[in-house]
């Protein structure tokens, strides 16, 4: 077995990686995790601005 082989096996190898990922990445099981990360963006959440305070009724002190 030469360097040619190991690179050819190497290829093979990590285009099977690439079509494994491809596979999960669209099969149903996933796509629930996926609509969930996709709308934490727009969710309403209590966490306040980076560098923001609030006292204790919850009004920025900023």
């Amino acid at each position: 077995m030469d360097i040619n082989d190991f690179r050819s096996l190497l290829t093979v190898v990590g285009l099977l990686c690439f079509l494994g990922i491809c596979a999960w990445a669209y099969s149903r099981q996933a796509k629930a995790g996926f609509d969930e990360a996709a709308r934490l963006p727009l969710s309403d959440d209590d966490v306040p601005a980076i560098g923001g305070r609030q006292d204790k009724e919850g009004k920025a002190n900023g």
